[in-house]
């Protein structure tokens, strides 16, 4: 029998042996410390943060998170923009989500009236749609004229909420997605490099004795004793996000504008 043969058929997996808690909504300032020390140790949150901190300051007007999950960039608002967050009414089954103040819609049609929005924030959202084009020609339709979209994906990450993960985008990608939907401006920046992918990688081999919950006791207390260097691995990719260099990154942070 081939090497091939005996190989797990990943066609027939339902879900990941490691599986990280999802994000928590903000209702307190105990929330805002979790949030900060999982940013340090989840470098796709972390970076993501770092890229929308700047980019979000700015917004105003009628905001529109689309497959907003915990809200979890909410809090980069200033307090003046008008914050509305959609999701699929599956995001509980799907993603573990069911916050009181998102709508929830069912199928395809968002509760969104056409060209209303000034600003469409959407993070780690698209590598789950499982038709990409007719997703980002929504994304175009509820913006004004001049509206701008906000987008983040993942790129050297791992396969995540099995079976709900379906694409990896490259730059050449989103441009093509963006402009055939009409989008302009269009502006795509690597969120960190190899060095932080490798501190990426080697931390999630640190957590999964820690997440598996079918774990040997002997593999758990591995788990406890790699614990100081998960914080270092943390450290050093974070402050490698400062170099902007080579073609590996864990995802992708994107700007776009409909046309006046």
């Amino acid at each position: 029998m081939s090497t091939h043969a005996t190989r797990r058929n990943l066609v027939d997996a339902t879900a990941e042996r490691f599986k990280p808690p999802v994000f928590r909504p903000r209702r307190s300032r105990w929330d805002d410390i979790l949030a900060a020390g999982r940013r340090l140790l989840d470098l796709q949150a972390g970076s993501a943060w770092r890229d929308l901190r700047g980019v979000l300051a700015a917004a105003s007007g009628d905001v529109l998170d689309v497959g907003c999950g915990a809200q979890v960039f909410r809090p980069l608002l200033p307090r003046t923009a008008r914050y509305r967050g959609i999701d699929r009414a599956d995001a509980r089954d799907r993603f573990g989500y069911a916050i009181p103040d998102t709508e929830y819609y069912e199928g395809d049609d968002w509760p969104v009236a056409p060209s209303s929005i000034d600003l469409v924030l959407c993070t780690e959202v698209l590598e789950h749609v499982e038709a990409p084009a007719p997703f980002v020609e929504k994304l175009f339709t509820c913006l004004r004229p001049g509206g701008r979209l906000v987008l983040t994906v993942p790129f050297a990450a791992r396969w995540h909420f099995v079976p709900y993960d379906y694409w990896r985008y490259t730059p050449s990608s989103l441009d093509r997605l963006l402009r055939r939907a009409g989008f302009r401006e269009i502006r795509v920046t690597a969120r960190g490099n190899p060095v932080t992918v490798a501190c990426y990688k080697a931390m999630a081999l640190c957590l999964i004795p820690l997440g598996d919950p079918a774990g040997h006791p002997a593999q758990r207390l591995l788990g406890l004793v790699l614990l100081p260097v998960l914080g270092l691995l943390g450290l050093i990719g974070t402050l490698s996000l400062r170099g902007d260099w080579g073609e590996d990154c864990l995802g992708y942070t994107v700007t776009a504008r409909r046309p006046d």
